[in-house]
């Protein structure tokens, strides 16, 4: 897909790519390419809609958004080690227990694709006495009915950004595009 984009564009800018394994787009992209980030965007989300919040990342990878959102909002978070079995077939325990007792739960995610990985977590959370569970995902692709299996999981909502066309897009990122292309005048 990059050399694809390499050859086809001029310059790229993205919203927090899904890229764990470099250590920067230029490992990927010979174009220039800016990475930008809507966890403020999320931040704000958070702080306007939830109270008495902890944040916790699904798995390891997701440490990037859940803890760097709970540090400027001044809350609890945790991340979840994931054990994935198959595709479909995942378990996940706390690696920093926190309580979360009475609380709600908001659960970080860059990708929400099938869901599985939320879904666990949020059970998890349901089983340690979370008030209430919201997953809030930078890009919702929410494919082969994850939005049936995040509720039937526990989960009384699923907010995303925009970056993908969804029901669930409560979270615009033009303001991020818009101050990014600016600069670049």
């Amino acid at each position: 897909m990059a050399k694809l984009i390499n050859h086809s564009f001029d310059k790229l800018i993205t919203i927090d790519p899904h890229i764990h394994r470099y250590k920067s787009l230029r490992d990927i992209f010979t174009i220039p390419a800016i990475k930008l980030t809507a966890n403020p965007l999320i931040e704000e989300y958070v702080r306007k809609h939830f109270s008495k919040e902890v944040i916790i990342g699904p798995d390891w990878e997701s440490c990037q958004w859940a803890e760097d959102i709970a540090k400027h909002m001044n809350v609890h978070a945790t991340v979840l080690k994931k054990t994935r079995y198959s595709s479909r077939h995942v378990e996940v325990k706390m690696i920093h227990p926190i309580e979360i007792k009475g609380k709600d739960v908001v659960i970080v995610d860059d990708i929400i694709s099938t869901g599985h990985t939320i879904a666990e977590a949020a059970k998890g959370a349901k089983k340690l006495g979370a008030n209430k569970i919201y997953a809030v995902g930078v890009h919702g692709l929410l494919v082969e009915n994850a939005m049936n299996k995040l509720r039937k999981a526990g989960v009384n909502g699923v907010i995303t950004t925009n970056c993908i066309e969804h029901p669930s897009n409560r979270i615009d990122v033009t303001p991020l595009l818009v101050e990014a292309l600016e600069k670049e005048r």
